[in-house]
């Protein structure tokens, strides 16, 4: 079986116990059902308290973060480069890249890590450019990579010994010119004539080639043996092995180290497209989360590339969803909300229900498919809608809800009541949080008539103390918080669980005006006491965006 194709399901920034235990039970349920995808449920923000607790208490390990969906090097895809190191020959080289059809090749240590890069170009360079006699061993070129290049063999000498002293020439000549023009540590290209042979080892050289396929005589074996010198044999003629030796040098000698441009698998594409156009380079080398060469990619990789596919729960709004959301493509969506501004490439799957929670639709699909909810997962799903309806006393509460929940805590074997007062009191447990965490715990961006953009946060308790503490800790935050994130009005929810009723905290231009229009009442002590309101979506936003409207409308 082949890789499974990845889909990530998740919930919305600032998560709350609905988005993050609707993430993990709709993974499981697409998982049950598809041997060839694999869901992962992930996170698009921080945990808060109350889901840390339940999914503790279920023994569930929390999704992991994704903050930002857009796409990545890893999505394009990435051209495997064959193994080569440095100690290979310009010719091995050249061979493998035209071999693979590529134009630029990774050079690795043996545990994989990037040490240069060789293109196409600075080979043919090279071999062009070569005119120096000691080039070889200056480039410190093997022995049985000279042997190699040439299609021969080491006859005598050691094969791993390397070349490092001395010019190349082509000793044609009869024994005594040749005297004049060999020096010791020589390496010279031969032809048949066993005197020419002697000679040049009697001058000391460090090397002689015998071409033609001429097999050398033991005289001359016996004689190399006493001075060390190496023995090359190859079929090759003196011409084509003076073309072929420079092309047994070291890749080392050639390749790029310093200043290389590489990417990392998890760069993601936006960032590195000026970085491709600036340096114009036709391969750029792939360095993986273990600091691995993997590949390379090139600028044809981004009209391939593979969007990351997501699947929604829990919301439906642009603005909430993970950064980057238009750069994914979401291939179906589950939630409970009014609808948002998200488009697709694509028609979808799009299953939205006015009930309580997310979790209840979830429950549902289960039961619809005939699939098994493991007990863990039907503790997370009650959780959520305990929750999200603040134990069946929210407006948006639906009978739906009731007996999902009731199903659930069977299965999970609860009490709905004792395991919701656990829960609550582990969620509104703010004392050691700042007023930034508090604030942002559950937070959501709204854009109402006339591009009023306004934010809400919601914190809930069932202790009065507890959330009068919490306001003297917000207010001033309050005030530096607006402005920011392109919102002009924040408003903060402190809702009393067990009295049922919504402190509404306000701060921004207008912010008083819209709430006083949307609840018909004045502040007190700098904060809208709203009795029997709890519920952001059903109570607070709606009657929000009608009070914008008219006050866009007022003053158009």
């Amino acid at each position: 079986m082949g890789t499974q194709e990845k889909i990530f399901v998740i919930g919305h920034k600032n998560p709350d116990t609905d988005s993050i235990c609707s993430a993990i039970a709709y993974a499981d349920i697409k998982n049950q059902k598809s041997l060839v995808k694999k869901y992962i449920p992930k996170r698009a923000g921080q945990i808060n308290e109350e889901t840390q607790y339940v999914l503790k208490r279920f023994g569930v390990q929390p999704p992991a973060y994704l903050g930002n969906i857009g796409t990545q090097v890893k999505d394009m895809d990435i051209r495997v480069s064959p193994e080569a190191d440095k100690s290979m020959s310009l010719k091995n080289a050249w061979d493998m890249m035209q071999e693979n059809s590529i134009v630029s090749l990774p050079i690795r240590d043996k545990d994989g890590e990037l040490e240069g890069l060789v293109t196409i170009g600075d080979i043919a360079k090279t071999y062009m450019d070569t005119t120096d006699s000691y080039f070889l061993s200056n480039a410190r070129t093997q022995y049985r990579r000279i042997a190699e290049t040439l299609s021969g063999k080491v006859v005598e000498g050691n094969e791993h010994a390397y070349f490092v002293k001395g010019k190349v020439l082509v000793g044609t000549a009869n024994p005594q010119v040749l005297k004049e023009f060999v020096k010791e540590d020589d390496m010279v290209i031969m032809g048949n004539r066993e005197e020419d042979h002697i000679q040049a080892i009697r001058l000391n050289v460090s090397c002689i080639i015998v071409g033609m396929g001429v097999e050398v005589s033991q005289k001359v074996l016996s004689l190399a043996h006493e001075k060390n010198i190496v023995v090359i044999t190859s079929p090759c003629d003196s011409f084509t092995i003076a073309r072929l030796i420079n092309q047994s040098i070291p890749l080392r000698f050639v390749m790029k180290r310093d200043n290389l441009v590489t990417f990392n698998t998890e760069d993601f594409t936006d960032d590195i497209q000026d970085v491709m156009i600036k340096h114009r380079h036709r391969a750029f080398p792939v360095i993986n989360k273990r600091g691995k060469c993997v590949g390379t990619i090139s600028r044809r990789n981004f009209l391939d590339m593979h969007r990351k596919k997501v699947i929604l729960v829990d919301h439906n709004e642009k603005d909430q969803a993970v950064d980057n959301i238009d750069k994914a493509e979401i291939v179906e969506i589950i939630d409970h909300h009014k609808l948002g501004s998200l488009e697709t490439m694509k028609p979808i799957s799009f299953r939205n229900e006015p009930v309580g929670c997310t979790a209840t639709i979830l429950y549902k699909i289960y039961g619809e498919e005939r699939l098994e909810i493991p007990p863990k997962i039907a503790g997370l799903l009650c959780a959520a809608i305990i929750s999200d309806t603040l134990m069946f006393r929210s407006p948006t509460c639906t009978q739906q809800d009731k007996i999902a929940a009731s199903a659930l805590a069977l299965i999970a074997d609860i009490k709905i009541e004792e395991f919701a007062k656990e829960m609550f009191k582990a969620g509104s447990n703010l004392k050691d949080k700042s007023p930034e965490e508090i604030f942002y715990q559950d937070y959501k961006k709204f854009i109402a008539e006339g591009n009023v953009t306004f934010g809400v946060g919601q914190i809930s308790s069932m202790d009065k103390d507890e959330l009068l503490e919490i306001k003297e800790r917000l207010e001033p935050f309050m005030v530096s918080e607006c402005g920011r994130h392109g919102v002009t009005r924040v408003y903060f929810m402190l809702t009393n669980i067990l009295d049922e009723s919504t402190m509404l905290l306000y701060y921004g231009e207008g912010s008083r005006e819209m709430a006083e229009s949307a609840f018909h009442i004045e502040p007190e002590n700098g904060a809208f006491m709203l009795p029997g309101v709890v519920s952001r979506k059903k109570q607070i936003i709606p009657a929000m965006m009608e009070a914008a409207q008219l006050m866009t409308n007022e003053y158009a």
